[in-house]
């Protein structure tokens, strides 16, 4: 038998086990890669009923109005998508008889944001608690693990980016850090929600840098863009362009380098561990788990040096803004 025939043979045989096991509903590692990636109206923990929490659904329509129910009015006993009073559901898009409505529902994101926000007012507030009750003496509790790191981003990455002014921007620039931290390491949880892997949430946080810094813009950062000084008249007609775009690429750059970087992260991890599903194999297995631990274990870095690199570049941004500049 030639080689083309054997390789031949080998290939119809794939085809074969492959579209049985498909019609049997095998494992397939892109659908759970890629619905925990992205949103959804369901959150699943773990397969079963119980291992299900359905959602609210908030729509709005011209037709109908405001209206509110549970998700799983689109799921039937086999977990089959189905029709709910003209409503249905269809690649995480909700329509009304099958025109798009308005979904301002408490989607995975969303309940992870809540989450998060609670998480980062709670711990906060006890570490602010803390200090107010142990003025003058060493830090306990909550606060002595968050006061060395309001330390550090206050004295290490805020103040030598923006200067003098910087008491003005911390407060928004620690939110942004533990917020972006904290955000980082709950998505890193089994079942977890991709909060900071979610490119809305990460262009909202852009957004914010992207008014604070314009709005406290002064007459030397406009004249720097529109009028660059000490150079040629020529030479100014290509620099403002150039400059003009950078006002729009630096929160863009902010917004991709963050989501990238997580949504990469969850997406190897779960690449990692279908394997054991995939090949059904202990050895696999075994090998799959120690990479994909060591692997957490760089995620848990990747954590913090996301919400350090996000929080310095929008203090080095604010800090050019607010600069004043001496041509003398």
């Amino acid at each position: 038998m030639t080689f083309s025939g054997v390789f031949a043979q080998e290939a119809t045989q794939a085809d074969t086990v492959h579209t049985e096991a498909h019609a049997e509903g095998a494992f397939n590692a892109n659908d759970v890669i890629i619905h925990h990636v992205l949103d959804d109206h369901v959150w699943h923990f773990f397969d079963g009923h119980y291992g299900t929490l359905y959602l609210p659904v908030i729509v709005y329509s011209e037709a109908r109005g405001l209206e509110m129910f549970s998700s799983s009015r689109f799921y039937d006993d086999h977990h089959q998508t189905v029709e709910y009073n003209g409503y249905r559901l269809e690649h995480n898009h909700i329509t009304l008889n099958g025109q798009p409505v308005l979904d301002v529902s408490i989607t995975k994101n969303v309940a992870m944001l809540l989450i998060n926000s609670t998480l980062l007012l709670v711990v906060l507030v006890a570490a602010a608690r803390g200090y107010k009750r142990n003025a003058g003496r060493a830090p306990s509790g909550v606060q002595s693990f968050i006061e060395p790191i309001v330390v550090f981003v206050r004295d290490e990455v805020v103040k030598p980016n923006i200067g003098h002014r910087y008491e003005r921007y911390l407060p928004y620039l620690l939110t942004l850090f533990f917020f972006i931290l904290f955000g980082n390491l709950l998505g890193l949880l089994p079942g977890a929600g991709n909060l900071t892997g979610n490119i809305a949430v990460t262009a909202t946080l852009a957004f914010f840098t992207f008014i604070i810094t314009n709005v406290s813009g002064n007459k030397s950062y406009w004249g720097h863009i529109f009028w660059t000084p000490g150079v040629p008249l020529p030479l100014r007609l290509v620099i403002l362009p150039v400059e003009i775009i950078g006002i729009f690429t630096k929160p863009i750059s902010l917004t991709i380098r963050l989501f990238v970087a997580i949504t990469a992260g969850h997406i190897v991890l779960l690449a990692l561990i279908s394997l054991a599903f995939i090949f059904q194999s202990i050895t696999v297995g075994l090998m799959s788990s120690v990479i994909v631990l060591f692997i957490n274990l760089i995620e848990l870095l990747v954590a913090g040096i996301q919400a350090y690199v996000f929080t310095l570049f929008t203090s080095l941004y604010i800090g050019m803004a607010v600069e004043e500049h001496d041509h003398h």
